[in-house]
């Protein structure tokens, strides 16, 4: 595939500079997540001899190895640190990838917040859909109980996710470095393997206060719920470690033992890099996603030596569709040129999902979509018809999906590409990305119609001041929702990315994901001809 992408010019130098401007506010987001609660709940967490969660996270990882780090940017721009006091993220422990989910205690002391919520929750999806082990760094406070009334119900998830992960045969193991009080006791509780800190971990329902409340008892937290009570008396506890590296060595000795097999194929095509400059992406990627760009040119600076072997290129432009792959893994592409869906574009990505399922191959989706196209003359030749074929093709498809926002992901072509409502095994956005239902101009145009002929038939005068008072106000509203960090921060993707380290970002993805077994399936539901 060769690159028809002009670099240097004054658009591309634009380009550049947008983008670069957009992730050094997503890298200073990026930096304040990594502190966690700060310098100071830093120095008093070392001051107490615990390690900092990332610290943890060091020790546990194979040296070398890769991180990718999901739902960075939860709860950004809401009254809870960014971050929610929680890290996750897919990295790998003795030779095995591993979800790993990790409390920092730095922030409200590890406290769950609705966010948290959220963030641990779809950790735990992403290990059971792709069949990866869950290494916890427990040290939590529990629930943050200002919010309680958003969290006790389904915080109840946590438990049944990790007991349905057991029964699955996907290994659980709990390293407990502090606190794992009431319902959070049933993490370890839970888990197949636990392994808890000497003089640090304090697990139980009640701690002393409680206990004192309800039954007048006196108890202290290590009688109540030590390591060692546990270890050797309650049998909560499997491994009592000595200190926290002590606990690490032996939670990597656990997923060693674990004799883990990936039940996928390995990548069986040239990792060759590809031929053009990933910094490149940052000037041909326009940054007003209203610019179409052809993704060929981005294409060429993600995939395996730049080789593209397009399916029906002549047909449905706007959507670009072929095999590639990414370090040595074969992929399929559905990648948007010029925004809309047409019917065209719809029956062709219909085709080609069902050829993926028929050879069991993965499915990238880069979304650029304004949505499908809409008029007289499309909706009578059965647009709704051949965009519901695409759905039912997407929705069914058994290969795993891996979905990238580039640009925009509007109306119903955000499902069509494989948005968050149909379960893609992992999804980012780049971080120029916009994601709303429409575009902010075109809902602010389109209320503003509906409030005019609100008004001419009840025969009252239209208020043309107000009314563009109102569009203002809206436009804003809406850019500010569909930003890149407005969104993730909801965890409607697992993360936001640069536009350069998205081949990396896929080779982690491809690789987890074959985990699992990849098999396409054979028999769809009934499409509308």
């Amino acid at each position: 595939m060769t690159s028809t992408a002009t670099t240097g010019d004054p658009t591309f130098d634009e380009n550049r500079r947008a983008h670069l401007a957009a992730i050094a506010e997503l890298d200073e987001q990026l930096d304040l997540v990594r502190q966690g609660g700060g310098e100071r709940y830093a120095e008093r967490h070392h001051k107490r001899g615990r390690l900092l969660v990332r610290e943890r996270l060091e020790l546990l990882l194979d040296r070398d190895t890769h991180f990718l780090e999901l739902s960075s940017l939860a709860a950004w721009g809401s009254a809870f640190t960014v971050g929610a006091s929680i890290l996750t993220g897919i990295g790998v422990v003795s030779g095995v990838e591993c979800v790993i989910i990790a409390h920092d205690p730095t922030v409200r002391g590890g406290a769950m917040n609705p966010f948290t919520l959220k963030k641990n929750l779809r950790a735990l999806d992403i290990a059971r859909i792709n069949r990866l082990p869950v290494v916890y760094l427990v040290e939590s406070g529990g629930a943050d109980l200002p919010t309680q009334s958003d969290l006790f119900v389904d915080a109840g998830k946590i438990f049944q996710k990790l007991t349905q992960l057991s029964a699955e045969g996907i290994a659980t193991i709990a390293l407990v470095f502090g606190n794992s009080t009431a319902g959070g006791a049933y993490v370890p509780g839970m888990c197949d393997y636990a392994v808890f800190v000497d003089g640090q971990a304090k697990v139980f329902l009640g701690g002393p206060p409680l206990v004192k409340m309800a039954t007048g008892e006196d108890a202290d937290d290590e009688s109540l719920g030590g390591a060692r009570m546990h270890s050797e008396v309650s049998g909560v506890s499997d491994q009592f470690a000595v200190d926290e590296p002590d606990a690490i060595r032996i939670g990597r000795q656990i997923v060693a033992d674990l004799g883990w097999r990936k039940l996928g194929p390995g990548p069986s095509l040239p990792a060759d890099p590809p031929k053009y400059d990933a910094e490149e992406l940052l000037g041909i990627m326009p940054a007003d996603f209203r610019v179409p760009v052809d993704p060929r040119d981005i294409l060429a600076r993600i995939v395996d030596g730049s080789r593209f072997s397009e399916y029906k290129p002549r047909y449905g432009t706007s959507l670009v569709t072929g095999w590639a792959s990414v370090h040595g893994f074969p992929i399929g592409v559905l990648a948007n040129h010029r925004g809309v869906l047409f019917s065209d574009e719809a029956k062709k990505a219909t085709e080609f999902i069902l050829l993926a399922n028929q050879s069991d191959t993965p499915l990238l989706f880069l979304q650029n979509t304004t949505g499908y196209m809409v008029g007289t003359a499309y909706e009578q030749g059965g647009i709704i018809k051949d965009g519901a074929k695409m759905i039912n093709a997407v929705a069914n498809s058994t290969v795993p999906h891996i979905t990238i926002n580039i640009g925009a992901s509007f109306g119903a072509g955000n499902y069509g590409m494989s948005g968050r409502a149909y379960d893609p095994r992992l999804m980012f956005a780049w971080v120029g990305a916009r994601l709303a239902v429409m575009g902010a101009a075109q809902l602010a145009g389109v209320l503003s119609i509906v409030g005019r002929q609100a008004a001419e038939s009840s025969g009252r005068p239209f208020d043309e001041a107000a009314d563009e008072q109102r569009r203002h106000e809206i436009e804003e509203q809406i850019e500010n929702e569909s930003h890149s960090f407005f969104t993730s921060a909801r965890i409607y993707d697992d993360g936001v990315i640069d536009p350069r380290d998205t081949r990396s970002v896929l080779g982690v993805a491809l690789s987890a994901i074959h985990s699992q077994r990849v098999e396409g399936r054979r028999g769809f539901g009934v499409f509308r001809m």
